[in-house]
């Protein structure tokens, strides 16, 4: 930018005023990035205007100058958040479902969480989005002898190649919807090449500053009222697949229903790919599922405050993960000698509950995506809700889904309800005094086959949902130690007997591991949580050098780090505690300074399941319950 064509104007914001430089040919969205910038956001919800009363906005155009904006050198703006997202702190953009939210009559109706998540993504696109800007996206075919007549060196109608969002390929492939990144291509194939595309989210809440009227309820106006809304199906997704990278990371979640009986929720860490499957795709790539504190019973859960909440976002963080959905039980036992659970979800009941696509539209609010081509700088989420339930063979299997945008803005707004009786359907508010709430209708056809529009009170659920298929991959891959052979480290807020993180669990743990093998002994991520919050020696501000040798896999710099002073006085505390005893030269024994060793002695039979188990194990094999208790 040269300065002798430089302007300055004078940002005033709920923080402070600061100075923005920019030329009088730069464009408002440059101006609206320079204020992002500058200030340091959390995201681009937030509006410019000319007056100190909100009047005379400033909107972001890619064709609209400062100049012909009527700004001039030393001009003071006002800044203010859109629908009181929070830019200046760490909390996300508010979202959260309304209080007085019923529960559902699903089986599984997650209550609200009672304290907001932390947002798990920065204010810029992520990195597969980058990715896939750079990508051509077209769907190469190859040359069909029976139809081509041409040589190899040209194409024809059936083998040139095909666009990202063509609909006879995506039908042919199975492919219900498009993805994020073909619907941005589609948009931009008109003439103007998308040189005008503006991604808008809807907004169901008056607009504030508007001063030819008073206030609601006692008057409104067309310029601040929001419009009526009809839902629409959602054409694209936002994530195309969620991967489970091994069967084990389900397995290993599913125990705590298998064991209690009661129903689960984890949050899904891992990453974002670009999905080979399907045209310009993402897949929700999950390496790890981490259990927040919740209460649970037979037909629900809810989740609690999590003091944690902050440390396992960085853990994961220093992993290269991120937070990228939220996975739930719900599963009644059909027969138990079979293995079998009750069919209950179904196009004939319900996919998803009124409750859940409120909780999925909440959590989307919080993790929202990042893009470009958004007027605020944000459109959608990433965020995935996968189902893990009975299907129509009695088996258990995950369902993925995301909620459409329109729902996120009915949720972020407050204005969605589930209803008392029908998990399938949702409520959308009618107005009061103290909030205005639009129209909102879908559209169904009627017994003679014509299209009339509906009311959305009440409302179908499927209006709002969108269909991301769960899986785990052929050739499993293993991020953290998955060790068959070996008694997993208990998974963190299950206070089930046999299953309770402590100092006993975790000695028991470390003395399966030979000296040399602390790399794979410590590169589990419920294990991370532990150790870094334990209450004798709490490892938090010592373990960014270990975090940042297992991302890089780097075996020597972790043993390294075995052989600091901390990590020395945890071995000590380990050896001097009770049950069960470190072997000689194991890891709980000392790391490094240990010779390898070898655990004999005569096997034990479980008291409850009656498996043989090896001496030096602590809990069951195959029930995981303690050797020491037995059955009453």
């Amino acid at each position: 930018m040269s300065k002798s064509k430089a302007i300055l104007l004078r940002v005033q914001s709920p923080e402070g005023t600061k100075r923005v430089e920019v030329t009088p040919s730069s464009t408002t969205c440059q101006l609206f990035e320079a204020v992002h910038d500058t200030f340091n956001l959390n995201s681009f919800a937030f509006a410019l205007y000319k007056e100190k009363n909100k009047k005379d906005e400033i909107a972001s155009s890619k064709s609209k100058t400062i100049l012909n904006s009527g700004l001039r050198h030393g001009d003071m703006i006002y800044l203010a958040p859109v629908n009181g997202a929070a830019l200046f702190s760490n909390n996300s953009p508010a979202g959260e479902p309304a209080d007085e939210c019923l529960p559902s009559t699903s089986n599984n109706a997650p209550s609200r969480p009672t304290s907001k998540s932390s947002a798990g993504s920065t204010n810029k696109e992520d990195e597969v989005d980058v990715q896939l800007m750079k990508i051509d996206g077209k769907v190469e075919r190859q040359k069909d002898d029976k139809l081509c007549r041409h040589n190899s060196n040209s194409r024809c109608v059936h083998c040139s190649s095909l666009e990202p969002y063509d609909e006879a390929y995506l039908k042919e492939h199975n492919i219900k919807h498009l993805s994020f990144h073909s619907y941005l291509r589609k948009m931009m194939s008109g003439v103007d090449r998308g040189k005008f595309l503006s991604l808008e989210d809807i907004s169901c809440r008056i607009k504030d500053g508007c001063k030819d009227h008073p206030p609601w309820p006692k008057g409104i106006c067309s310029k601040c009222q929001p419009n009526a809304i009809t839902l629409n199906m959602q054409a694209y997704r936002h994530v195309d697949n969620v991967t489970f990278e091994n069967t084990n990371l389900v397995e290993r979640f599913l125990n705590y229903w298998r064991v209690t009986g009661h129903q689960r929720i984890g949050f899904l860490y891992g990453t974002y790919e670009i999905h080979p499957d399907v045209p310009l795709g993402i897949k929700a790539n999950v390496v790890a599922i981490y259990e927040p504190p919740q209460e649970s019973g037979q037909n629900q859960v809810r989740l609690a405050p999590d003091p944690r909440e902050e440390l396992v976002e960085f853990i994961a963080n220093s992993l290269g993960l991120r937070r990228v959905g939220w996975i739930f039980t719900d599963l009644l036992a059909d027969d138990v000698q079979k293995g079998t659970v009750k069919f209950i979800r179904n196009i004939d009941n319900h996919l998803l509950s009124a409750q859940e696509c409120i909780m999925a539209g909440h959590f989307q609010n919080l993790y929202p995506n990042y893009s470009r081509y958004a007027s605020k700088g944000i459109f959608g989420s990433k965020f995935v809700t996968v189902c893990v339930t009975g299907d129509k063979t009695n088996q258990v299997h995950m369902e993925g889904y995301q909620v459409s945008n329109q729902c996120m803005a009915l949720v972020r707004d407050n204005c969605l309800l589930p209803t008392k009786d029908c998990s399938e359907l949702g409520y959308v508010r009618e107005s009061t005094d103290k909030q205005y709430v639009p129209d909102v209708y879908y559209k169904e056809k009627d017994s003679y086959g014509n299209e009339v529009s509906r009311l959305a009170r009440p409302l179908p659920v499927e209006y709002l949902l969108v269909d991301v298929p769960a899986s785990t991959p052929v050739a499993p891959q293993y991020t953290f130690n998955v060790d068959q052979s070996k008694q997993s480290f208990p998974v963190e807020n299950r206070f089930v007997e046999g299953h309770i993180q402590d100092f006993n669990a975790l000695s028991a743990y470390l003395s399966q591991f030979a000296f040399n093998e602390f790399d794979v002994a410590i590169n589990d991520f419920h294990l991370l949580i532990y150790i870094s919050t334990m209450d004798m020696l709490p490892m938090r501000e010592f373990i960014e050098p270990l975090l940042r040798a297992l991302r890089n896999k780097d075996k020597e710099a972790a043993e390294e780090w075995s052989r600091s002073e901390h990590w020395a006085t945890l071995e000590q505390l380990i050896a001097a505690s009770s049950p069960p005893p470190s072997r000689p030269g194991s890891v709980a024994s000392g790391s490094i300074t240990s010779s390898p060793g070898v655990s004999s002695g005569p096997k034990w039979t479980c008291p409850y399941c009656t498996f043989l188990n090896n001496h030096d194990v602590q809990n069951c094999e195959m029930c995981n319950l303690p050797r020491s208790n037995r059955p009453h």
